[in-house]
């Protein structure tokens, strides 16, 4: 019996969350055992062509050729899951939605008329059908081989989507905005981190994105309380998954 096929893409990212797949060490090479990893360029040079069962994407789209080659991506793909906050929100390139990409260009590039690039930086989603989002910046590990398991056993994937204040309760943590005032957005943030900047009581950045129930506007209503300005604010919403909350 032949094992499924899998691929793993790369668009406009940093590859960190290619690299939480590597670093599986050990189950990767249990998953290796019962997978073709046929397209990978971040692990192998060596490429198969499709189709495949299951493809991974990372990454936004930011240019028009990355709109082209997600829909042939598509086109050879039996599933096509996509991981990060590039590949799902945009990621933070998505900064340049809400300013003029040609003041960007002749500030970053010494010669800007050879760089061609789309005004905006989308999610897969916004492109081609997606059958499942992994979010993070960069992924959980654990969420990872859940979601390759349940791939593998023909089941839809067992990812938590509550906030990471229930993860907080559960590790026992203080919360940081009440005990300490501290701006955090754990209560509209969705889990995969395990709390871990309010562990250290720190504030949550928001890199899972919003939680599966979000009231924004008691969020707002609570860091207005705790001195955030609307710049703040702004600040604050718009990092890993601007755009999102």
């Amino acid at each position: 019996m032949s094992r499924p096929r899998l691929a793993v893409w790369k668009f406009s990212s940093c590859d960190g969350c290619q690299l939480t797949l590597l670093d599986c060490e050990d189950e990767l090479l249990q998953i290796a055992e019962r997978v073709d990893i046929a397209y990978f360029l971040e692990a192998t040079r060596a490429r198969s062509e499709g189709p495949y069962d299951v493809s991974i994407v990372e990454g936004s789209i930011t240019t028009a050729d990355d709109a082209e080659r997600i829909r042939r991506v598509r086109a050879v793909s039996g599933k096509l899951v996509t991981i990060g906050a590039c590949a799902t929100a945009g990621g933070i390139q998505a900064l340049r939605n809400a300013a003029d990409v040609d003041d960007y260009l002749s500030v970053v590039y010494a010669h800007p008329e050879f760089i061609s690039t789309l005004s905006r930086s989308t999610p897969i989603s916004d492109h081609v059908d997606v059958d499942f989002e992994l979010r993070g910046c960069p992924i959980d590990k654990g969420q990872l081989l859940e979601l390759l398991s349940a791939l593998l056993a023909g089941r839809r994937p067992n990812i938590a989507r509550h906030s990471v204040c229930l993860d907080c309760k559960k590790a026992g943590n203080p919360c940081v905005m009440v005990a300490g005032d501290t701006p955090c957005l754990g209560p509209v943030t969705q889990t995969g981190c395990g709390a871990l900047c309010p562990s250290f009581d720190r504030g949550c950045f928001g890199c899972f994105g919003p939680a599966e129930t979000v009231n924004l506007t008691s969020m707002l209503d609570q860091l207005r309380e705790r001195g955030v300005d609307d710049t703040g604010i702004h600040r604050l919403l718009n990092t890993f998954n601007t755009g999102s909350f």
